[in-house]
């Protein structure tokens, strides 16, 4: 331990460092672990770390902490904390910020920055950290004196946790880490940050029931928001007793059980064709927690051509931004559908369920290849009947992604983690080593894709340093898959810079950074070792070789209509 370090925690009125200071107001909000990065600008910050009882990761690149970070937060719906230096280290940082904020994650990045009589001098390793993350922020500090660590630190974690969860980031020069002050500990009214949101109205929840109750062809689309407020088991009881079937965002998976009678799955770009096709039908879309997002809508215009829109959301930015809506609520989801559960009567539907029924029969989703485990339907279904329903699953960004979100079946909400508004390859990895973090006695598996795995493949070091219960799963096809797969479509099969010349072998680079690997291609018995792999504790990366021909159907060309999805069975 270091000398210079404190002993215990700091007393009324004794003199501590800024960043001493610092780690001990995280101590406060209950952070067990930061991952990051050591540099000159953020040293103070470590030497504090050395008498703390958080726990610091080792990222092996400051993308990668941030990732990290956002997995423990994922999984907990707790804000979690990562750590960079200033110049590069807070560039590296940045990505991932910005995917924290497209999926509204609760993400407190903490960066060190020159002295403050060097900051505009372009100082070594200096950036304006302030600047670049301002947009990709809920709110963000340039933080002055040790003074303001004291509000500063309680405000941050308030932000990004309150109304629509997203990042911060507090920017944390060098001397004010170093400032000595007099430690006085300060009663924060925190109130004033919290998202403003209009207080329910009995009269909106009445509406809102009046408008579902005079609808015939109803239908509920949910999102990431019904997570986020906690609010499954209330949307439950409210689709269940109004008789409304749902679809779901790439964010709202595992809101309803695939196995729910009233879950239509995901709709979009790589929707289930009976889903698309029953919102060309329906006559109403209960909006809960969602964005409009343009892959869920496709082409907004010809989105639910016969339907009129409701719209609940706890970010009135979001309302009326995309659709139109012929009434909304602004206000936290989980309180709406709590407030309209108290008064709600059993109602049935059985004329559009039947329709519905109809449309699942003729317009099924095909996961062709699902007894072939060197086919990606095939491999997902495997792998998820060798675990049981408590295991959490992440992906990379492309073609991966997509095939388990259309074919593993989830069960809870915040078992499904993955990058949707940003689309960030190289967030798998990361990701899964900090759900295991946040829960180390569950199974983590990671789906990703040769390309995508490349990104961050060096926090292969840290999943071993960690030996965590991380089952890495590339579906390898040595290609930028998803690219390929447009190129193909809508580029009259031009193939530009998407084949990997210089293949890599996956089960070598795993082992050489010690974690155990294997390619299923190249063992005796397929099935066994891959049982093995997947039941044994620690982690593995299973590089499952598939063709480079596949693809993942049906698919809504971009800025094309969800009627018009193009199916396998037309190339």
């Amino acid at each position: 331990m270091n000398d210079s370090a404190i002993d215990q925690k700091p007393q009324t009125n004794s003199i501590i460092s800024g960043a001493q200071l610092l780690i001990h107001l995280l101590e406060e909000q209950g952070v067990t672990h930061v991952a990051g990065i050591p540099g000159g600008a953020n040293l103070p910050m470590y030497d504090a770390l050395t008498s703390s009882s958080i726990k610091h990761v080792l990222a092996r690149h400051e993308q990668g902490a941030g990732f990290i970070a956002q997995g423990m937060a994922r999984v907990s719906g707790e804000a979690h904390v990562c750590f960079a230096s200033s110049g590069p280290g807070a560039t590296n940082l940045v990505t991932a910020v910005a995917d924290a904020k497209m999926d509204s994650i609760p993400l407190i990045a903490i960066t060190g920055q020159v002295s403050q009589t060097m900051i505009g001098t372009d100082a070594f390793q200096e950036i304006d950290t302030f600047g670049l993350m301002l947009p990709i922020t809920k709110h963000n500090w340039l933080v002055r004196s040790a003074e303001e660590l004291l509000e500063v630190i309680p405000h941050a974690f308030e932000v990004a946790l309150s109304g629509r969860p997203g990042p911060v980031s507090i920017d944390i020069p060098k001397d004010v880490q170093n400032e000595l002050i007099n430690f006085r500990p300060k009663s924060i009214d925190s109130t004033d940050v919290k998202a403003p949101c209009s207080a329910l109205d009995e009269n909106d929840i009445r509406e809102m029931l009046a408008i579902i109750k005079n609808a015939h062809k109803p239908i509920l689309m949910i999102g990431g928001g019904i997570i986020y407020s906690d609010a499954c088991d209330d949307l439950k009881v409210f689709a269940e007793t109004l008789d409304i079937p749902a679809v779901q965002t790439f964010m709202g998976l595992g809101v309803l059980s695939n196995e729910h009678p009233l879950s239509l799955g995901m709709l979009g770009m790589h929707g289930a064709p009976f889903t698309n096709l029953v919102l060309e039908e329906c006559d109403l879309v209960v909006g809960l927690g969602v964005r409009f997002d343009d892959r869920a809508t496709g082409k907004v215009s010809d989105f639910c051509p016969r339907a009129k829109f409701v719209h609940v959301d706890i970010d009135r930015s979001e309302i009326d931004k995309v659709i139109s809506s012929m009434y909304s609520i602004h206000a936290d989801v989980g309180d709406v559908l709590r407030a309209a559960n108290n008064s709600l009567q059993h109602v049935t539907r059985p004329l559009w369920r039947q329709r519905i029924e109809k449309l699942k029969e003729s317009h099924p989703l095909r996961l062709d290849g699902d007894d072939d485990l060197f086919r990606p339907y095939g491999a997902i279904k495997t792998i998820a009947s060798m675990v049981d329903d408590s295991a959490n699953i992440t992906t990379d960004v492309g073609q991966h992604q997509m095939w388990v979100a259309q074919a593993y079946p989830f069960t809870r909400p915040r078992q499904w983690i993955s990058s949707g508004g940003l689309g960030t390859m190289g967030f798998g990895l990361p990701t899964a080593i900090g759900m295991a973090l946040a829960q180390p006695d569950i199974t983590t598996l990671c789906f990703s894709g040769d390309g995508s795995f490349m990104m961050n493949i060096q926090e292969l070091a840290t999943l071993a340093e960690e030996n965590l219960n991380v089952k890495v799963i590339i579906l390898n096809n040595n290609h930028l898959g998803l690219v390929r797969q447009q190129q193909t479509l809508f580029y009259k099969k031009n193939l530009s810079a998407v084949k990997f010349q210089q293949g890599v072998d996956f089960a070598m680079a795993a082992k050489s950074m010690g974690v155990n690997g294997m390619n299923l291609g190249q063992v005796d018995n397929p099935h066994k070792q891959l049982t093995k792999a997947l039941r044994e504790p620690g982690p593995w990366v299973i590089d499952i070789p598939i063709s480079e021909t596949e693809m993942v159907f049906p698919m809504v060309a971009p800025g094309g209509s969800n009627r018009d999805m193009i199916h396998g069975e037309e190339q």
